[in-house]
């Protein structure tokens, strides 16, 4: 039996991702500070019935963190797109979360004959101020010793994210990738491409992309959760203003780690909607 794992070279830099199943593909994409065994029991059950690809971004999990390149939206769309076209696929079904919303979405409105449904768990893919005070102060120098050296970033998501208390070998999962200074670089990357500036290398790029959600046709299933502190229900209304004809499944009793806290509910409304 050949092993899930795969890795994809892109600008001489190793991206890891998991591929595993046959039939329609289904390509999930996490965020900040996870990797793609946030996707874990997904990948597992969906791969039964689907061929399930689960990247984690450069900098991030298994793949190559580079310290002397910009990690930033552009990079990982770019990366994302160039891991897509070497596999590729047609008739995509994505499922996003937190990062993945973006990156995701910013593929999308640039290739929409290659979408077909998609899944948007708690995350964003427009310009918004209603971010965590936490997010804001963890995006300076500061912010850089606390996450960088003492990992705080991610072992506090492993507290805060859920409302059930993750057990010690879901907590040691998220953290593995995480295990030394260097290796943090992707996650303090990630805090500090929030464009809360006008002038933020990535605003205009996001900016872009929200300006062409409207370009996308493809069927949406929005499951949210009630009790993230950070991706709130005022996202979720944006983004059913964006796609008002989505279908919506809110979860009152999840966090932003959605699928560590509501997973069998969420499975049962993907592979209905994926069928």
């Amino acid at each position: 039996m050949t092993s899930p794992d795969k890795f994809f070279t892109i600008n001489k830099m190793k991206m890891h991702y998991v591929d595993q199943g046959q039939g329609t593909p289904i390509v999930m994409l996490h965020g900040n500070p996870t990797w793609s065994f946030f996707y874990r029991n997904l990948i597992r059950d969906l791969s039964k019935t689907h061929r399930v690809i689960a990247p984690d971004h450069i900098g991030m999990g298994f793949s190559d963190k580079p310290q002397d390149v910009v990690l930033d939206l552009a990079f990982h769309i770019e990366n994302l797109t160039g891991l897509l076209e070497y596999l590729n696929l047609e008739n995509i079904i994505l499922v996003v979360h937190d990062w993945g919303g973006p990156i995701g979405f910013g593929y999308a409105v640039t290739h929409l004959e290659k979408i077909s449904k998609i899944v948007v768990l708690n995350s964003a893919a427009f310009f918004d101020l209603n971010m965590p005070k936490r997010i804001a102060l963890a995006r300076g120098v500061f912010g850089k010793f606390l996450i960088q050296r003492l990992n705080l970033f991610a072992r506090a998501a492993t507290h805060m994210t859920t409302i059930k208390k993750l057990p010690k070998e879901a907590k040691q999962g998220y953290l593995l990738p995480y295990d030394s200074y260097q290796n943090r670089r992707g996650i303090y990357a990630f805090l500090r491409d929030v464009p809360l500036e006008s002038d933020h290398r990535t605003r205009a790029l996001l900016d872009s992309i929200e300006g062409k959600l409207h370009k996308i046709k493809s069927d949406i299933l929005i499951l949210w959760a009630k009790e993230d502190f950070c991706f709130t229900e005022h996202f979720l209304n944006r983004w059913k203003g964006f796609f008002p004809q989505a279908k919506t499944q809110v979860f009152e009793n999840a966090g932003h780690y959605i699928l560590e806290d509501a997973f069998e509910e969420v499975l049962e409304e993907i592979k209905e909607f994926v069928q």
